[in-house]
């Protein structure tokens, strides 16, 4: 688990004639601002207020951010005052990606940065590629973030500002850590400690730390990675950063964690069941932390990671509490996009039923006042009132068709009608499913040789195709994520040939990448295909359901055979290879020491 990006945005003339925000912060600082904006004039004073405000509510409600950008740009259009569009269209780029509107994002971002470059503002400039950099990395785009780091790095070393400096540093050690480059992330990760250091900048100081600590952790230096998140736990705990303090204790359990189940460590087995112990202190800290603020993605976290390590003691009861604590908090998490389409559909349907309800009334009006007058214009009125009501009744049926359909695509038909009938939907443990991942190998260099739209069309075209080859084996998909694919055959309904389809489904998945390969070229991806037979809890939770996923062992030791395969090819684990060797050539691998799997003994299926 690593520290989270640093923001670079660098509008400074937000503030600089603004009263009342320089030691304010939070829902303090907003009401001091919206106190003074009624007072304001309709002149650049007032655009800053604005863009204030916008800046202000980025963390706590962006919607209302973005209303407050949008006013602050028209003034700002109205005045021609190019600072303050610069200025507005940053904000509404940092608040589009604060509700992960990434299209919109980039579109502000980049408006603001052409601003600034006419103006020739290069340290406005350099936060304009800072954000730019932390948009790409949010949507894992972890080659142009590097290219737009590169260019706020060398704007920042030249204007001498070794604030930004050490920040920009950080943010790219932490997209190195995202590629797996262990050193590239160390190397500049302790970049930015020295300058921190230098500035005597302790939150800094604390995040770099924490960095290199995750780094060496990775690196399976444990000592170092002990040794430096130790020192960045004591900062935070100084500084009283809760939401740091939670990243840096769970690290530090992990990296005990990770002590206890490397296998190929010097470590005696004392030294691992003490580790094994300190991993639960840190981890069950970290929990208790995580909860007291209500940071649900460190809780899903922590908790899994604390599961782990209570099973590997034996103590599986609080093993089993942890892991349910976890599943609640990754339905709560990775279940909002969903719920976010589900709820915009109401507000469109709400919408209008309201326009419906308003051209009634109006059209009664008219009724009334006419009816007396004019028997004929009465009755054309009466079947016009009939006419709209037979097309409102129709556009409210073709609405509750779409947002069936919409929950028929996002959970499965037995579920959806549990869904409607009980107004709930129970989670269920399933045993013997076969859990399937894909993922595209070459995705971000194929990317570049596309526009936007063909590299859409194509992931499209392909994920059509695997969506037609699993339905005909009735098959269960679960979701897309990027350009992988999570798919799940013997639920909910079992089917005792669950293993059989699924590699059969491959087959015919890797064979379609294939021949597409060779038709189109670099237009399109070459295929990775991993497969495990396991239990999965499976289900939706919480008050209000619109996600139907999995989780468990199954689901991770999946996405492991995936990732240690090979393009082209279907690679599946001792389990499922158990089930089907009698129906499918196979080709016996070796054993593989899989990322925080351990030795696993993998086949190629012809």
């Amino acid at each position: 688990m690593r520290s989270e990006l640093k923001w670079l945005i660098l509008w400074l003339c937000v503030f600089s004639t603004v009263p009342c925000t320089a030691r304010l912060h939070g829902q303090e600082l907003i009401d001091s601002l919206i106190k003074e904006l009624p007072n304001g004039k309709e002149d650049t004073n007032n655009v800053k207020l604005r863009n204030a405000l916008c800046y202000a509510y980025v963390n706590i409600d962006p919607a209302r951010g973005i209303l407050y950008g949008e006013s602050a740009l028209a003034l700002a259009d109205k005045l021609g005052w190019k600072r303050g569009l610069a200025t507005a269209n940053g904000m509404l780029g940092v608040n589009y990606m604060s509700r992960s509107d990434y299209p919109k994002s980039l579109d502000y971002a980049l408006k603001s940065l052409k601003l600034n470059e006419e103006l020739g503002d290069k340290k406005a400039i350099a936060g304009n590629y800072g954000n730019i950099a932390n948009l790409y990395n949010n949507q894992e785009n972890y080659t142009a973030a590097l290219d737009y780091y590169a260019k706020a790095l060398n704007t920042f070393e030249e204007l001498q500002e070794k604030n930004y400096v050490a920040i920009t540093l950080g943010n790219i050690g932490n997209t190195y850590s995202n590629l797996n480059n262990y050193s590239k992330a160390l190397e500049y990760s302790v970049r930015a400690l020295k300058i921190s250091e230098e500035l005597n900048d302790k939150h800094g100081v604390a995040s770099d730390l924490g960095n290199i600590s995750s780094a060496y952790t990775s690196l399976r230096d444990y000592r170092k990675g002990l040794e430096y998140g130790l020192r960045a736990i004591k900062i935070f705990e100084e500084l009283g950063d809760k939401k740091d303090l939670i990243a840096n204790v769970g690290n530090v359990g992990e990296c005990y964690l990770e002590m206890a189940r490397d296998s190929t460590s010097a470590h005696t087995p004392v030294e691992k069941k003490e580790s094994l112990r300190q991993a639960i202190k840190y981890l069950s800290r970290a929990v208790v932390l995580a909860k007291e603020i209500d940071e649900l993605d460190y809780l899903q976290t922590f908790s899994l990671n604390l599961s782990e390590a209570q099973k590997m003691t034996g103590d599986y009861q609080s093993a089993l509490e942890n892991y349910q604590q976890y599943v609640v908090m990754h339905d709560s998490v990775f279940g909002s996009a969903n719920k976010i389409k589900i709820i915009e559909l109401e507000r469109k349907r709400e919408q209008e039923l309201q326009n419906l309800e308003l051209a009634k009334k109006k059209n009664e009006r008219i009724f009334f006042i006419a009816g007396i007058c004019l028997l004929v214009l009465v009755i054309l009125f009466v079947l016009r009132n009939y006419n709209l009501q037979k097309r409102s009744n129709k556009l409210l049926s073709g609405e509750k068709q779409r947002s069936d359909d919409l929950l028929l695509n996002i959970l499965p038909a037995e579920v959806a009608e549990e869904l409607k009938e009980k107004g709930t939907a129970a989670a269920k443990y399933f045993e013997n499913v076969t859990v399937m991942f894909t993922d595209f190998v070459g995705f971000t260099k194929a990317g570049e040789k596309m526009t936007p739209q063909q590299l859409v069309d194509e992931l499209h075209s392909c994920f059509k195709a695997f969506d037609g080859i699993i339905r005909k084996y009735k098959i269960e998909k679960i979701k897309t994520v990027g350009d992988a694919y999570l798919a799940v055959s013997g639920l909910p309904i079992a089917n005792p040939k669950h293993a059989t389809v699924m590699v059969n489904a491959a087959r015919e998945i890797a064979a379609f990448m294939t021949d597409r390969k060779k038709k189109m070229g670099d237009k399109t991806f070459e295929v990775r295909i991993g497969i495990h037979t396991g239990n999965v809890v499976a289900g939706i939770v919480g008050d209000i359901k619109f996600a139907y996923d999995i989780w468990g062992d199954a689901v991770n030791t999946a996405a492991r055979m995936e990732e240690s395969g090979e393009a082209g090819k279907v690679n599946i684990s001792q389990t499922t290879y158990e089930l089907v060797k009698g129906e499918f050539e196979c080709t016996y691998r070796g054993e593989i020491n899989a990322k925080n799997k351990g030795v696993l003994k993998m086949y190629f299926v012809a």
